[in-house]
């Protein structure tokens, strides 16, 4: 029984699609088996894989990711004939430079956020500079030749309509028109949506690498459910909350319950603040709390103080102790509950990638998804492949490891 099947064993009046070639699980390939990545043996904070220039700058999680889905995209570039790549939601641009000055991609990147362009710009050129020093220094090891940076572009793309700017070739594409190859690196919700309708209906775009993230993000309608087959399933919808459990990392949280600090009381924590955020505004409903800094260490009540100011409410509100230390002695029950709903986790995130998939085979194209990352490292560590031509066999060349 495959992946699908298993997701809907139990229910009544399904029948499993006809889904092509195979659907990995995450821990293929040697992964989820709590093994450190063998480019991390030597030293844990700098994949052994990677130069040092590539490596400035960037953590031990991205450098991993950026040479691993940099090394996918340059080999499915080569299986189809792109003259292109478009990296959608790019950041700082640490996968596109990766694939430019390191893989010698002709790159477009695409970000909708001004300062992050204008960083991604200054990084380009440090970048270009230590190549330059290490070039004179060894030149038979390292040689820029004609590569260049990414070519950054501010602009917000919107799944629901046709992005021009996203299509357009770079001035030196050849004559014809470019053959464009799209990826997005954990592209956040909906963009990553955007990018499987851009690949869809644009005969510009003849292959696509994405990476999803951030499923609560997703619009409802319109980002989830996007196949004919599981918008026919009984009870296919997706809550905010299960969506939102997709996006945790299993593995990282097993190894916090095995070592059972007390760093696990942030769920009681953040319950509590819920609770008072709710009482104070009730239309504000799970807002982002960014991070606060040694939660384990703060009283309850500093916690929720601190909680109200970062979502835009008085910290100064006057609080019930009370009722906050009744929640706090409720701290290994939700730990259960949240520990309980992270075992959905995995089925969650595999109904929604698995609908992505039976989307563009609805449509003809050929589509596979891979586990490219260690989900220790990177817990989205599922790329969605897809090309307008079938690759037959070249699919399981994609996800090796570049000797």
């Amino acid at each position: 029984m495959g992946h699908t099947a298993l997701l809907m064993a139990g229910s009544t009046g399904w029948t499993e699609p006809a889904t092509a070639g195979h659907t990995a699980a995450r821990d293929a390939w040697g992964w989820g088996s709590g093994q450190t990545p063998s480019e991390f043996l030597e030293n844990p904070s700098q994949s052994s894989r990677l130069t040092a220039p590539f490596r400035k700058h960037v953590r031990p999680k991205k450098q991993h990711e950026i040479r691993r889905l940099g090394e996918l995209v340059k080999k499915l570039s080569d299986l189809t004939g792109c003259t292109q790549v478009v990296d959608v939601g790019s950041g700082q641009g640490h996968l596109s430079r990766f694939m430019s000055l390191g893989l010698g991609l002709k790159v477009k990147s695409i970000e909708g956020d001004q300062r992050l362009v204008e960083r991604a710009q200054h990084l380009d050129q440090e970048l270009l500079q230590a190549l330059e020093k290490e070039e004179k220094r060894n030149p038979q090891v390292v040689q820029i030749g004609s590569r260049r940076s990414p070519h950054h572009v501010v602009q917000w793309v919107d799944p629901r309509t046709r992005c021009e700017e996203l299509l357009l070739p770079l001035e030196d594409s050849p004559q014809g028109g470019a053959r464009l190859l799209l990826t997005g690196l954990h592209a956040c919700g909906d963009l990553s949506v955007a990018l499987l309708r851009h690949f869809s209906c644009c005969p510009e775009v003849e292959a696509l690498a994405s990476v999803g993230c951030c499923y609560m993000k997703l619009s409802d309608p319109g980002g989830y459910p996007l196949s004919q087959w599981v918008a026919t399933l009984p009870g296919y919808e997706l809550s905010y909350r299960l969506r939102e459990g997709a996006c945790h990392a299993l593995e990282e949280y097993a190894q916090r319950l095995q070592k059972a600090g007390p760093g696990l009381r942030t769920h009681c924590y953040r319950a509590a603040l819920e609770t008072v955020i709710r009482h104070a505004q009730p239309k504000l409903r799970r807002p982002g709390v960014q991070g606060i800094p040694r939660v384990h260490e703060l009283k309850i009540e500093e916690y929720v103080q601190r909680g109200l100011q970062r979502v835009g409410l008085d910290p100064q509100l006057p609080l019930n102790l009370a009722a906050l230390r009744a929640h706090q002695a409720q701290e290994n029950r939700v730990v259960a509950f949240f520990s309980l709903a992270l075992l959905l986790a995995p089925l969650v995130e595999t109904l929604i990638l698995l609908d992505r998939l039976l989307y563009l085979q609805e449509q003809g194209f050929h589509s596979e998804l891979l586990p490219i990352f260690s989900p220790e490292l990177s817990p989205r560590n599922l790329v969605l492949v897809a090309t307008k031509g079938p690759l037959g066999q070249a699919f399981s060349v994609l996800e090796s490891e570049d000797s």
